[in-house]
């Protein structure tokens, strides 16, 4: 998934900078220093590739140093990639609302920020890792946020080996398998971390369930999706739009904005639909002289959540927040909106 966010001033430069200096030994260091025997781990994620990846390396970190590691997640996994891979790799997660936060002794928050989710925001977590631009507003004795790496799970990579610990299959398995989502077969934003990252699981991961994964991808029922997508849209000086109306899952939003943004001499694809009662904009562009993240914050903070990275972002914006005259959603809207902020 990839991340929703307020708009904030970022974290302290000096805090960036001293983060930065680290080897991988100190900041597994100072990670395994958070915990003890007796601890009862929460690791909370918003339930995507690179988080759920991020996850399961960290269970393994932990295995042999505290009491219990759990994984919750907030969000509805209905995607059927996702879905897919928590099936074939047998991952299990809990529902973050079915947990008792006052049970757990220690809680970390992967692949996300404190401010990121609305509920995320009155937990106090005792680290905080991602590779998302960093976010004002939160502490944590543990802090690792890394925005020019291309995945969180290229992180953990670097942790699991400065604990020399070879990563099983499963586990190898996911975090190539995040990799190749977050950096897009590395088409997106992405270093040279990720690169010996992704090189090193390449021999260890199970290529065939990637595959299988990769194919689990859309329900026929949603095809039907691209068919309004497709009647809806409007190009205007390499911009396409395109709203959907109600849609029973957000994720076909992303799919059908990749898709768009594969259409040559389409530089922006900007594609929204109504998830509940909220408003969920996609975002995706080339990234070259242009700034995702940038246009769905000036767009959408103001009536809700908004953020992301150059290439790919996200805008999450309630109903009822919406002025009157824009109500009634129409793909003109989106491009009324999103076009004097371009």
């Amino acid at each position: 998934m990839r991340h929703v966010k307020k708009k904030q001033d970022s974290v302290p430069v000096n805090v960036l900078i001293r983060n930065s200096k680290k080897t991988a030994k100190e900041r597994l260091r100072e990670f395994f220093e958070l915990f003890g025997k007796e601890d009862e781990v929460l690791v909370i994620i918003n339930a995507d590739p690179d988080a759920v990846a991020s996850a399961m390396a960290v269970k393994r970190l932990l295995r042999y140093r505290v009491k219990s590691v759990v994984i919750g997640y907030p969000n509805e996994i209905r995607r059927l990639s996702n879905l897919a891979m928590l099936d074939l790799l047998k991952i299990q997660l809990e529902k973050l609302q079915g947990l008792k936060l006052k049970n757990f002794t220690k809680k970390i928050i992967l692949d996300s920020q404190p401010t990121h989710l609305p509920c995320f925001e009155k937990i106090k977590f005792d680290a905080v890792i991602d590779h998302h631009p960093p976010t004002n507003g939160w502490t944590s004795p543990f802090v690792d946020v890394r925005k020019d790496y291309g995945a969180t799970a290229s992180m953990f990579v670097e942790y699991l080996r400065a604990a020399d610990i070879k990563p099983s299959v499963s586990l190898a398995t996911a975090l190539f398998y995040a990799i190749k989502v977050d950096t897009q077969n590395f088409e997106k934003k992405a270093n040279l971390a990720d690169a010996i990252s992704f090189r090193y699981l390449f021999n260890i991961a199970n290529q065939n369930l990637v595959r299988k994964i990769e194919l689990s991808e859309l329900r026929l029922s949603e095809l039907n999706y691209f068919k309004t997508a497709l009647a809806a849209m409007k190009v205007s000086k390499k911009r396409l739009y395109a709203h959907v109306g109600r849609v029973r899952n957000p994720d076909i939003l992303v799919i059908i904005a990749d898709f768009f943004n594969h259409v040559h001499q389409v530089s922006w694809s900007v594609v929204s639909g109504i998830h509940g009662e909220r408003l969920v904009v996609i975002f995706r562009c080339d990234g070259y002289k242009t700034n995702a993240g940038k246009l769905a914050e000036k767009t959408f903070a103001k009536y809700g959540s908004a953020g992301g990275h150059r290439e790919a972002a996200r805008a999450e914006v309630p109903l009822k927040n919406l002025l009157a005259a824009d109500e009634d959603f129409t793909t003109d809207t989106l491009k009324r909106l999103t076009t004097k902020h371009m």
